[in-house]
């Protein structure tokens, strides 16, 4: 059994979509015109699964958005938020044969409501909407974007993520990794320490600092502004990866995207009564059949070099920036939005 790398074949990927009793209620018409374009560049190329409570209403949405729909199905269920990556099966492959692995998800460590979210894997596979082997992981909490996986027995991860509070805490690190191996099939995991951006409430997953982009790739944020609040953990975070060496002892070669200048929201105070920073970063993208799909901000200069970095990282795939803007707004971005089933 193998825990398949993003960047192989796929065989659809799944959007779990907002609605007016979430928290993007308030700005929900923005969220939905950015998850139309996330559905339109996905269903180009390959099937589109959406989890939605209402879909006559997201059928609508996408219509007036002049999204194609023959890609696309829908599965009816209740749900407390949206974001896919974090509540989806991880799903492995045994002799040709999808393993859904169904992790328990709790909110990012009991932060927010999750008591439907953890439910929609169990209610996919019963309603026979995926197949494969469906396999209880319940008793372990892990987040689709807290791991990353080379597909040959890498895994990367973070330990302020891992080891947070309120997931796994009775365990210890090195068991932890015992249970990702045993899980995975993984013959190691690469731990970084450092992978925090202000206002996210996943404390640190790997989607949103380092990812592996083939076998002997990773792209990761860098951080050359001394004076930004992110400068010392990204740098240390950027020695760490140039320790990394892939099984054969090769370093790594390592591909940085920029930092996105700082966005706030004016609406929402930090703990010292000031806006809060928004975790903008272009490290969430989602790998597809053919394409990548990237975060954008409305920053030029930066969103350029980022579809550039990434495009040296993926020669042979459409690199297609999508604006998240309001995305980051709920603290999270594209892939956090988004999980991938391999072929």
């Amino acid at each position: 059994m193998r825990l398949p790398a993003e960047f192989e074949p796929q065989s659809f990927v799944q959007l779990t979509w907002p609605h007016r009793g979430t928290d993007w209620a308030y700005i929900y018409d923005e969220v939905v015109d950015c998850y139309c374009n996330m559905a339109r560049e996905i269903a180009k190329r390959e099937p589109l699964l959406i989890v939605t409570q209402h879909p006559n209403d997201v059928i609508e949405e996408l219509s007036q958005h002049g999204v194609p729909q023959n890609n696309i199905r829908m599965f009816s269920c209740k749900t407390n938020d949206t974001w896919a990556r974090d509540h989806g099966f991880i799903t492995c492959i045994h002799n040709d044969q999808k393993i859904l692995m169904d992790f328990q998800f709790n909110g990012w460590g009991m932060k927010f409501a999750s008591n439907f979210d953890n439910q929609i894997n169990k209610n996919l596979y019963d309603a026979e909407a995926v197949e494969g082997i469906y396999t209880n992981c319940l008793d372990f909490v892990l987040e689709g974007g807290s791991i990353e996986s080379d597909g040959e027995g890498t895994i990367l991860t973070t330990s302020p993520c891992l080891l947070a509070p309120n997931r796994n805490d009775v365990m210890s690190k090195a068991e932890i990794e015992i249970q990702l191996c045993q899980f995975f099939n993984a013959e190691r995991v690469l731990w970084l320490n450092h992978s925090w951006l202000a206002g996210d409430d996943t404390d640190g997953h790997v989607d949103t600092v380092a990812r592996l982009c083939s076998k002997d790739t990773i792209a990761y944020v860098q951080c050359l502004d001394k004076n930004d609040e992110h400068y010392e953990e990204l740098t240390v975070m950027e020695d760490e990866l140039k320790s990394f060496t892939m099984v054969d002892g090769k370093p790594y070669n390592l591909i940085p995207l920029p930092m996105p200048n700082a966005i706030y929201d004016e609406d929402e105070k930090d703990e010292n009564g000031c806006p809060q920073r928004l975790p903008a970063t272009y490290a969430n993208f989602l790998i597809v059949n053919g394409a990548v799909l990237v975060p954008v901000y409305g920053q030029e200069e930066n969103d350029k070099l980022a579809l550039s970095q990434i495009q040296k990282a993926f020669p042979d795939r459409d690199i297609v920036g999508i604006n998240c803007n309001v995305l980051i707004r709920q603290h999270g971005s594209l892939h956090c939005c988004t999980m991938q089933f391999p072929k």
